[in-house]
């Protein structure tokens, strides 16, 4: 399922400088033209990729596409934007088509509600982009994207795992082949160099990367916490950042995942504009 917001105003015009005004004294007005005229797709807006889209929309991004066929639920309340009281049941790209809208009607947005995979991956780029942020947290389709992305030229930036986190000081960006203490992106390695050609172990990969060094907290089957996968015992089993189980998450980690992707993009985007 797709639809789209359609702006008042297709371009920038006085609405664009009269909320974005602050932009434009951080990275010029050429910087601000620079993103409103931008095209930038989220794939994957959950607990990092909600952020971005705020982020994002909030930095006068001219237009952007959300994919996800995810819908709210009242377990995402800790971690997720649009988990929200009249929301839940609904899907995330709908709810934050409208959010960002809201924020700027100028903005040209298009919601799908579909999963990214090797089967919708082509009519999914075949939009072209101006940058690509994955936010997905399942390790093919994170590296389909990354390498479908590479063979059309399109900029992506990927996300590391933020559960399991309580420091949201330690989220950082590099390339993904400096990312540590992240199985995630480990992974997601592996399969780019093995199945996509990718430098191999000790090269850049011109991808850059968003992850915490900070070791994970893994939850116990008593109800504590601990810090080791072996003292986890048989909860470590299969834990990954759900609904309903697996590691836990707080806003201030899956947030500060989400707002260093959308500053790399916005810096990319407007950077050669700035001072």
């Amino acid at each position: 399922m797709q639809f789209e917001v359609f702006p008042r105003v297709l371009g920038i015009g006085k609405t664009q400088s009269d909320r974005f005004g602050g932009i434009a004294r951080l990275y010029g007005e050429a910087g601000l033209r620079a993103l409103g005229q931008a095209h930038v797709c989220v794939v994957g807006v959950g607990g990092v990729g909600s952020w971005t889209v705020e982020a994002l929309a909030r930095s006068g991004v001219g237009g952007v596409t959300l994919v996800d066929l995810d819908e709210v639920c009242v377990t995402n309340v800790n971690r997720q934007l649009p988990a929200l009281d009249g929301g839940f049941g609904k899907f995330k790209v709908e709810e934050l088509a409208k959010r960002v809208a809201a924020i700027n009607p100028d903005c040209r947005v298009r919601a799908r509600a579909e999963f990214f995979n090797d089967k919708t991956s082509g009519a999914i780029l075949a939009d072209g982009f101006d940058y690509v942020v994955d936010a997905i947290d399942n390790v093919s389709n994170k590296a389909r994207l990354i390498a479908d992305c590479r063979e059309r030229g399109i900029p992506v930036i990927t996300s590391g795992a933020a559960g399991g986190r309580r420091d949201g000081t330690r989220a950082a960006v590099a390339d993904l082949s400096k990312s540590t203490n992240d199985p995630l992106l480990s992974k997601v390695r592996v399969q780019l160099r093995r199945d996509h050609g990718f430098p191999r172990e000790g090269k850049r990969m011109g991808v850059p990367c968003v992850f915490s060094p900070e070791p994970p907290v893994y939850p116990k089957t008593d109800g504590t916490v601990c810090a080791s996968r072996r003292e986890a015992g048989e909860s470590s089993s299969s834990l990954k950042l759900n609904c309903e189980r697996g590691f836990g998450a707080t806003t201030f980690v899956t947030g500060a995942f989400g707002f260093a992707a959308a500053g790399e993009v916005v810096r990319r985007l407007a950077g050669e504009c700035s001072a």
